[in-house]
């Protein structure tokens, strides 16, 4: 899809008219990265990146003129979608006032974001460590969890990503923690509920969930009962692909650690904020974890922002004992002003309730469509506008799609106006969780003619 020329720059808003400088950045903008930005998750030498110019809610476009539905939420953290105006009018506000303060001093933004954030949260989790991002927030949440237990070990999820530091690389799953060892001492991993691929040979999703408790109850046993310190898992598995838990695996998890006086940590750096149709994913299942993490939709990466939610408990061990942590940027007033107004606008234009719609109307039942139309589909699932759509070679076998199809897949969704998200043999279905219904629509049936290049 290509946009008017003339509309590339109509929405930059300066009170200085830069826009000759910005053409000349943007002509030189491709040269610039290859020679001097190193990408992250890449081979340098492969890589030939689409230079965007702009965006605006849904849709983003590039320096050429062609435009897409951004159907993956750049990382899957744009919920209220791009530019939205009352986001960069809270921003420029915050701006002219204050840029930026130290976080050992009290601020306006920061205390009316924590508050904010902590109203929404479930249970007694009341208290609010700002960080720059997930992988922060994550480092933190298991620092907090060790110091409270005095405890040493870990456990997460095979298929799991928490982040890039040390600690969260060690705690994630997949394939990519595997070049980063050895990481962090104490990191032990289980096998959550995947019942389209069970490692329990579960007939169903309830026994799927009877059968993974039981499984990591018994690698708890096995570490120690005194010795691990936290649990942490995706509230909904994301990167790894969109695990929804089956009814009932969430509150085992809880009752597990409650009977063993382990932390619940909950990672909802993906999940949050409106992407499972909640401001926070456990509240689909009515659990309440000892600490949350979150960043992302947070602010929807407007400016970069993370933090850890605090229980009443684990906020009290630091009471009198010195927490030893802390960020030069914890709390930064332009990325708390970005939150406060995102959850404004959230609240105001009823974002988490269009998400819900969205997944239960649109993306749910199409996707449901597909799935009976195309021979490729092993398997959809989702909830909210957090969905994904798994490719297989044969439905008996379960054999996944090559990186040749799924490239193909992109390679249609792109040339028909919709920017995918791909990861292994899954499409997931991520777009801004405020997607007008008929942009949602457009977007899902563009892969559905992707899909049928694969039967």
């Amino acid at each position: 899809m290509v946009r008017d020329e003339n509309f590339r720059y109509s929405r930059i808003m300066t009170t200085v008219d830069i826009s000759g400088r910005f053409d000349e950045l943007l002509a030189s903008a491709y040269d610039n990265d290859r020679k001097h930005v190193f990408h992250s998750w890449s081979a340098q030498g492969a890589l030939a990146p689409v230079v965007i110019a702009g965006a605006q809610g849904s849709r983003i476009w590039d320096d050429k003129g062609n435009e897409w539905i951004d159907f993956a939420s750049q990382l899957v953290n744009v919920n209220i979608g791009h530019q939205h105006p009352r986001m960069i009018e809270a921003i420029s506000a915050q701006a002219a006032r204050l840029c930026t303060i130290a976080p050992s001093i009290a601020n306006d933004v920061r205390g009316e974001a924590a508050r904010l954030i902590a109203e929404r949260a479930p249970g007694t989790l009341n208290r609010v460590f700002f960080t720059n991002g997930g992988a922060e927030a994550v480092e933190n949440a298991i620092r907090m969890a060790k110091m409270h237990t005095g405890r040493m070990k870990v456990l997460s999820a095979y298929r799991s990503y928490h982040g890039s530091t040390v600690g969260a690389i060690s705690l994630t799953g997949e394939a990519r923690r595997l070049d980063n060892e050895p990481g962090l001492p104490g990191a032990v991993k289980f096998f959550g509920p995947y019942p389209y691929r069970s490692a329990f040979h579960a007939a169903d999703a309830t026994e799927e969930c009877e059968r993974a408790l039981a499984h990591l109850r018994a690698v708890v046993q096995g570490e120690g009962v005194d010795r691990v310190a936290a649990i942490i898992l995706e509230s909904v598995v994301g990167t790894n692909g969109i695990l929804v838990p089956p009814d009932g695996y969430l509150a085992g998890v809880r009752t597990i650690c409650d009977e063993y006086g382990i932390m619940m940590i909950c990672d909802e750096v993906m999940a949050g904020f409106a992407r499972c149709g909640e401001w926070f994913a456990v509240n689909n299942w009515n659990v309440t974890p000892d600490l949350i993490t979150f960043a992302k939709g947070v602010n929807s990466g407007y400016i970069p922002l993370g933090g850890v939610i605090i229980s009443d408990a684990i906020a009290a061990t630091f009471d009198s004992r010195v927490y030893q942590g802390g960020l030069t940027y914890s709390g930064h007033p332009l990325a708390c002003a970005a939150a406060v107004e995102s959850i404004h606008i959230m609240e105001d234009e009823k974002v988490l309730e269009h998400s819900r719609r969205l997944g239960a109307e649109v993306i749910g039942p199409a996707l449901a469509d597909m799935a009976e139309q195309r021979g490729a589909v092993g398997e959809v699932r989702g909830l909210g506008t957090f969905w994904a759509i798994e490719l297989v070679e044969d439905r008996t076998t379960k054999a996944p799609r090559s990186a040749d199809d799924m490239q193909r897949v992109a390679a249609h969704c792109k040339a028909n106006g919709v920017w995918p998200f791909i990861a292994g043999n899954r499409v997931h279905v991520v777009p801004p969780c405020n997607t007008p219904t008929d942009e949602a629509t457009t977007g899902v049936n563009v892969i559905n003619d992707a899909l049928a290049l694969l039967d």
